[in-house]
C-alpha cells in the first residue's frame, strides 16, 4: 500500500513539472468551459437549426467579427427584440393601440445596408393595422408603413397567429419616403430607404446620433394581443467571429463545436484504445497459436489504406456523427494492440504472474487482476494521445464533405468555408477559428499524453 500511495504521489509530482502538461491541463479546462457554456447557455434550436436558412435570416451575410472594426467605419450588425422595446398600451374609441419602441444609438461613419421588423400578431376576424414611424436624431419623425394585416382564415371565433416581416426594400416604404422631396437633396429614385433615413438634409453624409423605431399596432379585438416584435438593422461587421454566406453566427458554430469534438476524441480513443488493450493482452498472455492468429489479423487491419475506407464506408452507410464515430473505431485499435502486445509479453514472465498461475488461477482472472492494472498508466496516456488523431479524422471526412451535415463541426465549418471560397474572398474569420480550434483541441491532448506517458513510462519499467 505505501509502495502505491508514493508510486501515485512521484507520478503527480513529475506531471506538475512538465511544462507540456500544464498547458494541455489549461487548455483542455477551457474546452470544457466552452462545452458548458454551449450545452446551458446557447439555446438547443441553434444546434438542430444549424442548416435552416429560416433560422438565421436576421443575421448579416458574410459579416466580419465587430472587434475588426477599428473607428466604427462600418456599422454593426444590430438585432433587438421585444424585451429590449419600450411597450406602452392605450384603449382610444374602443381600439386597443400597442406601441413597441426601439432605440438605436447610431455612430458610424456609413449607412446600415439594409433593416427589416419582424413581428408577430395574435387576432380574430378583424385584422390590426401595423404603423412603423422613424424619428431621427434631428426630431424629425415621418412614417414609412402602414398597412393592414392579411384577414384572418380562422372562423368560430378562434385566433389566427400571424407573423411576418416588414423589409426596408418593401414598395411601401420607398413610396412614402419619396413623397416628402423636402427631406433629401438628392435625388431619390436613386436612393436605398436606409440611406434617405440615415442621411442628413443638407449634405449626403451620415446622420450620427440616437434613432426611435416605433412599431404601432392597432388591435380591434378584445383577446387580440402582439406576441412579439423586433427591429433588425443591417451591419457590416457582427459578433465575436462574425458570420458566414448563409448568415450562421461562427461564434455559436465554434462553440457548438466544442462538445461535438470532445465527444467524438474521447468516445473514439476510449473505445478504441480499450479494444486494443484487450486485445494486445490476450495475443501477449496466450501466445503460440493464439498470438499468430491474432496478430495476422492485425497486419490486415493494418495494412489497410484508412481513409479511402473511411470515404468508401460513409458514402455507402451513411454520415450520421455516430457512424462516423465507429468507423473511427474500426481502424483506431490496431497501433495500439501492437503496443500492448510487446508489453504483455513481458509482464507475463513476472514472478507475480507465475505465482498466480501455480496457485491455479484462471487466464482471464490473471489478465483482468494481475496483468492489465500493470498496464492502466500507459493506457490513460495512449487515450489523451489518440484523441487528436480522431478529431482530425473526422475533420479530415467533413472537409470533404462526408461528414454529418445535420450539425455544426470544426471540419464542416471548413468544407463550407472551402465551398464558399473563402479564402479568395478574404473572409478570414470563417477559416482560422475553426482550424485555430482544431489545432488547438488535438495540442491539448498531444501535451497531455506525453506528459502522462514520460511520468509513468511502462517500457521503461519493464
Amino acid at each position: 500500500m505505501t509502495i502505491e500511495v508514493i508510486s501515485r504521489t512521484t507520478i503527480f509530482r513529475k506531471f506538475t513539472h512538465s511544462r507540456g502538461g500544464i498547458a494541455g491541463a489549461i487548455i483542455i479546462v477551457v474546452l470544457i468551459l466552452m462545452t458548458l457554456y454551449a450545452v446551458f447557455y446557447i439555446p438547443l434550436d441553434s444546434f438542430k437549426q444549424w442548416n435552416n436558412p429560416d433560422y438565421w435570416i436576421d443575421y448579416p451575410k458574410a459579416a466580419a467579427p465587430a472587434w475588426t472594426n477599428i473607428g466604427l467605419k462600418l456599422p454593426e450588425h444590430v438585432i433587438l427584440t421585444s424585451d429590449q422595446a419600450v411597450v406602452s398600451s392605450m384603449i382610444q374609441n374602443g381600439i386597443h393601440i400597442v406601441t413597441h419602441t426601439y432605440a438605436i444609438n447610431f455612430n458610424y461613419d456609413s449607412y446600415p445596408t439594409d433593416f427589416m421588423l419582424p413581428y408577430t400578431v395574435k387576432y380574430g376576424q378583424i385584422p390590426p393595422v401595423l404603423q412603423i414611424v422613424i424619428i431621427r436624431p434631428d426630431g424629425r419623425d415621418f412614417r414609412i408603413y402602414s398597412s393592414a394585416l392579411p384577414p384572418s382564415l380562422i372562423s368560430n371565433g378562434a385566433q389566427n397567429e400571424f407573423s411576418a416581416r416588414v423589409f426596408s426594400a418593401d414598395s411601401l416604404i420607398i413610396e412614402n419616403l419619396r413623397l416628402d422631396k423636402s427631406l433629401f437633396k438628392y435625388n431619390q429614385d436613386e436612393s436605398l430607404p436606409q440611406i434617405m433615413i440615415f442621411s442628413q438634409i443638407d449634405q449626403e453624409k451620415v446622420l450620427k446620433g440616437k434613432y426611435q423605431v416605433k412599431e404601432t399596432f392597432y388591435l380591434f379585438g378584445s383577446s387580440d394581443s402582439v406576441e412579439k416584435s423586433g427591429l433588425v438593422l443591417g451591419g457590416r461587421v457582427y459578433g465575436l467571429m462574425g458570420t458566414d454566406e448563409l448568415r450562421r453566427d461562427l461564434t455559436i458554430g465554434i462553440l457548438w463545436g466544442t462538445p461535438v469534438a470532445l465527444f467524438i476524441g474521447l468516445t473514439v480513443s476510449i473505445a478504441s484504445i480499450s479494444i486494443g488493450l484487450i486485445y494486445g493482452v490476450v495475443a501477449g498472455y496466450k501466445g503460440k497459436r493464439t498470438d499468430e492468429g491474432l496478430m495476422r489479423i492485425n497486419d490486415l487491419f493494418y495494412s489497410l489504406p484508412t481513409l479511402p475506407l473511411l470515404v468508401i464506408l460513409s458514402v455507402i452507410i451513411g454520415r450520421s456523427i455516430f457512424l462516423i464515430t465507429g468507423f473511427l473505431v474500426i481502424f483506431g485499435w490496431v497501433g495500439t494492440a501492437k503496443i500492448i502486445r510487446s508489453l504483455a509479453l513481458q509482464l507475463k514472465n513476472l514472478q507475480y504472474v507465475e505465482a498466480a498461475k501455480l496457485m491455479g488461477q484462471s487466464d482471464i482472472k490473471i489478465i483482468f487482476k494481475h496483468v492489465i492494472p500493470q498496464l492502466l498508466p500507459l493506457t490513460f496516456a495512449s487515450i489523451a494521445i489518440a484523441v487528436p488523431s480522431a478529431i482530425l479524422g473526422e475533420a479530415a471526412l467533413s472537409f470533404l464533405g462526408l461528414g454529418d451535415p445535420s450539425i455544426p463541426t470544426w471540419g464542416q465549418i471548413l468544407h463550407e468555408a472551402n465551398s464558399g471560397q473563402a479564402a479568395a474572398r478574404g473572409l478570414w474569420w470563417w477559416i482560422i477559428p475553426p482550424g485555430l480550434m482544431i489545432a488547438l483541441t488535438g495540442l491539448a491532448f498531444a501535451l497531455m499524453g506525453n506528459a502522462v506517458e514520460s511520468t509513468v513510462n511502462v517500457k521503461g519499467r519493464y
